[in-house]
């Protein structure tokens, strides 16, 4: 029988620490106490209690600075990092202070130590690979990590030391809390200084496993990265909910390889079919294992980082996993398809490049940037059709359009559908769609899910990339807007080629001066003159990778300017 989780949480502990009448509501409470994340006391409002599915107000009576400096008394004390805890507990009481430095507002998290949690990913930590795990507050990074290490330590018997920073694995005094089991914890006075007592712990204390929670700094990452080359299997956390995060987010990028520009030679870039600057991987990852935490139960693995970003860079889908945990304790694992990345610089050295059915601009391929419409299997090249709508395979654009997206974010065409205002609702069944939007890479593989559509005469529109730039423009066909601005740019004719051309010659221009300020080759990169719409996708752009722009000249000469 699979081992079923079981909490242990000291839970009355934090009540005693919190007034008479708070502690009563509490224990009063519908709630179910094993739900019971945090509860929030701030200053001259009502005290909070917050559920997993539900939050209720404690008390009529608002939270004085008498209740709130009565908690403090009664918990350890707060260090830089503004938080505090219960000695022999995981509980993490964290402050907010006014701008004279008193605290005026608290948040009690309840700290559990949940014993089998980690059978989701257990064959991967007897591995011995580094395991990095990310994910969104509350999804039970922390609580998965500190199990992690009792079962490396306990069952494994393996020399397992943790770099607790906020005591938050181990919890608060000196003596650790017994959910970690045999692995020793090293407290951080500090958390810039995690780092170097990273790097004590390996030198001082020679472990088999380092177990670190909340890689933030670029200081950090090289610790993480030192640590690896030495040979001591990691297992941690870092800030990012997906891979795809970690790969743009310069200060972190590191732990799963960096990225770096490399100029190709004609004859290469010409045998690819790229453009002559392309993305690739700067060095093995530091983490061999990823792991996307969904929820409690739900995980999606990337068992080889290496090979999932490097598909991602050459605009692919990442080979990854899913697992479920059901009620009875079995995990379920399914081989997934995981949506690109939105950032056409890291989709682009392959996939996201122009095709070419012949030599010249007519036989330009009709799923070149998402504006030609359905694509069905019988239907002809763009030079052999018509201008205009097609009627044979487009819906009506009256009647509310029900789009089931394959492989495409539904968050982002939502985003696409909120902004443009058109009648469209996302469906979560094929069967009732009205239309499908997938992406070329996957109608190339003829998906059978796909090939069913096409058969039942639903049409399927193919988009070049999974942006919200590109949903839009297929957006706006659909439902024939006539937008002025829309229909002055060169996105506004359905089968113009030359508009096409222009538009994919800008954004290969800003990708270009992307990845150049990124790297520190240039410190500000100006582009040619664009008209306003395109100016417009090239801000956007810029803003993606946290990078400022601004347009300069007159009209007929404006430009866009590129810098941090």
């Amino acid at each position: 029988m699979p081992e079923q989780p079981i909490g242990s949480d000291d839970i009355n502990l934090l009540l005693a620490a919190l007034p008479p009448h708070i502690t009563a509501a509490i224990q009063a409470s519908v709630g179910d106490p094993a739900d019971l994340l945090e509860i929030v006391l701030d200053l001259g409002r009502q005290p909070e209690a917050r559920y997993r599915d539900q939050e209720i107000l404690l008390s009529e009576r608002e939270v004085t600075q008498d209740a709130i400096d009565g908690v403090i008394a009664r918990i350890g004390e707060f260090g830089e990092d503004n938080r505090a805890g219960i000695p022999r507990t995981l509980h993490r009481i964290s402050g907010i202070r006014n701008r004279k430095g008193v605290v005026i507002g608290l948040t009690c998290r309840v700290g559990r130590a949940v014993f089998g949690t980690m059978t989701i990913i257990r064959d991967l930590v007897e591995t011995g690979k580094s395991i990095l795990l990310l994910g969104k507050p509350g999804t039970g990074k922390t609580t998965l990590l500190r199990e992690t290490a009792r079962v490396l330590a306990d069952d494994l018997r393996k020399r397992v030391v943790i770099v607790d920073t906020s005591n938050e694995i181990a919890g608060d005094g000196d003596i650790p809390h017994p959910g970690i089991g045999r692995a020793r914890r090293m407290q951080v006075p500090r958390p810039a200084e995690q780092h170097n007592v990273m790097i004590e712990a390996v030198e001082n204390h020679m472990p088999e496993v380092i177990v670190i929670d909340e890689i933030g700094t670029e200081l950090e990452a090289m610790a993480a990265r030192t640590i690896a080359e030495r040979g001591v299997q990691l297992v941690g956390t870092a800030h990012g909910n997906t891979l795809d995060n970690l790969m743009v987010n310069p200060t972190l990028s590191d732990l799963v390889g960096g990225i770096q520009a490399v100029t190709l030679g004609d004859d290469e870039a010409r045998r690819r079919g790229t453009q002559k600057t392309v993305l690739e991987r700067k060095a093995p990852p530091t983490f061999a294992v990823l792991v996307e935490i969904q929820s409690w139960d739900r995980v999606i693995v990337y068992e080889d980082v290496a090979a999932a970003v490097d598909a991602i860079l050459r605009g692919e889908a990442p080979p990854a996993e899913e697992r479920s945990r059901d009620a009875d304790g079995n995990v379920q694992t399914v081989a997934v398809q995981r949506e690109l990345i939105d950032a056409p610089a890291l989709g682009r050295r392959n996939g996201g490049q122009r095709e070419r059915m012949g030599g010249g601009r007519g036989g330009r391929s009709e799923m070149m940037m998402g504006t030609a419409g359905p694509r069905l299997r019988d239907r002809p090249s763009l030079s052999e059709q018509p201008d205009g709508p097609s009627t044979s395979a487009s819906p009506s654009n009256a009647a509310t359009q029900r789009i089931f997206p394959f492989g495409v974010s539904r968050n982002r065409l939502e985003n696409a559908i909120e902004r443009l205002r058109v009648p469209a609702v996302i469906v979560r069944d094929m069967k009732d769609a009205t239309l499908v939007m997938t992406l070329k890479n996957y109608y190339r593989q003829s998906a059978q899910r796909l090939r069913q559509a096409e058969e039942q005469g639903v049409p399927v529109y193919v988009l070049r990339n999974n942006t919200i730039t590109q949903m839009e423009r297929q957006l706006a066909m659909v439902f024939n807007l006539r937008d002025p601005e829309l229909e002055s740019s060169p996105y506004g004719s359905r089968h113009g080629d030359e508009g096409s051309s222009s538009v994919e010659d800008a954004l290969l221009e800003v990708e270009s001066a992307i990845t150049q300020v990124m790297n520190g080759e240039e410190l500000a990169v100006e582009l040619a003159p664009r008209s306003s719409y395109i100016r417009k996708l090239q801000h956007q752009m810029a803003d993606r990778y946290n990078l400022r722009s601004e347009s300069r000249g007159e009209e007929s000469n404006r430009r866009v300017k590129i810098f941090r």
